[in-house]
């Protein structure tokens, strides 16, 4: 299949943060169908594990068994395993990995109301490593479950499996993925030269994102960080205000996009962006295997718009 020399792209992604639980990236030489698809895979097809199933033998808090199947269900687990399992919806063999089994066995004997939290679960054996977000860190408390007095219990068994967040939101792999486009500031110096030291000084105040600064050295109103701009709308409201539109001129840059994703801790958020990638190439993979046995796609005109 070849795309008419116009239309070819090279995308690329340039790390600019990265840590435990948060990445930040930016997506060049693309446009923003191709930003949105992988922020929805990123969203809602990156595939990670959570607890499906609940089985309680004793509940006698003052949750119902449905409302802490449910909190089961939404705690995050460490998914690090995820591509060796396979799902319900999956062809497998009798050997292959499809389930993780948990337990909680509580029961209060104090006066004292205790916390029954993430950490009381007891882990399956056969599958260590999958277990809740900040099980074995002592200073993490973990998610609380549910609070209990004396004489109250709660004893139950669960089951993990492969998902997505298609299916259910306890499936997704993040916090938030959020992109925006890169801006584009250009600043009609001639026309800001007709303004005195206070009036450029009041009308960067007018931007609370401090997108720019008046250089005390050079007397002249300069970009400090154009990424800060959010679009709003208000250094061109006040430009107008002061009778001087044009002041200043912001674009979206239609090309380039800053991400910024947030992780639950489930998986490592480069695991994230990197699986992303590959579902998304899959896709592309597969719309290409669909063309190729229909041969020629032609446009609204009857032109041939992509040939084999």
């Amino acid at each position: 299949m070849a795309l008419r020399g116009s239309q070819r792209r090279e995308p690329q992604i340039e790390l600019r943060k990265l840590t435990d639980d948060y990445c930040e990236f930016v997506l060049k030489n693309t446009d923003a169908s191709m930003a949105n698809a992988l922020r929805r895979i990123i969203l809602v097809e990156v595939p990670t594990i959570a607890i499906e199933l609940v089985e309680f033998e004793a509940n006698t808090t003052v949750l119902n068994d449905e409302f802490l199947a449910h909190r089961l269900g939404l705690m995050p687990l460490v998914s690090n395993v995820v591509h060796d399992m396979k799902s319900i919806y999956e062809a497998a063999e009798d050997d292959d990995f499809l389930d993780v089994h948990f337990a909680l066995d509580v029961r209060c004997t104090s006066d004292d109301t205790i916390s029954v939290s993430s950490k009381d679960l007891q882990l399956d054996p056969r599958h260590p490593d999958v277990h809740p977000v900040g099980y074995h860190d002592p200073h993490d408390k973990g998610v609380l479950l549910v609070k209990m007095r004396r004489n109250q219990e709660l004893k139950l068994k669960a089951v993990a499996r492969k998902g997505i967040g298609k299916d259910h939101a306890k499936w997704m792999p993040v916090a938030t993925c959020v992109f925006q486009y890169m801006p584009e500031i250009t600043i009609n110096h001639a026309l800001m030269d007709t303004l005195s030291d206070e009036q450029k000084e009041e009308w960067c105040a007018a931007d609370s994102r401090k997108t720019f600064r008046l250089n005390k050295l050079t007397q002249r109103v300069e970009v400090a960080n154009p990424e800060l701009y959010q679009y709003d709308g208000d250094v061109l409201a006040k430009a107008e205000e002061m009778g001087k539109p044009g002041l200043v001129s912001i674009k979206q840059k239609q090309d380039t996009f800053i991400f910024r994703v947030e992780g639950t801790g489930v998986l490592k958020p480069e695991d994230i962006v990197v699986t992303a990638c590959e579902v998304l190439a899959k896709k592309i993979r597969n719309l290409q295997a669909a063309v190729d046995e229909e041969g020629t796609i032609h446009d609204g005109n009857g032109q041939e718009d992509m040939q084999i």
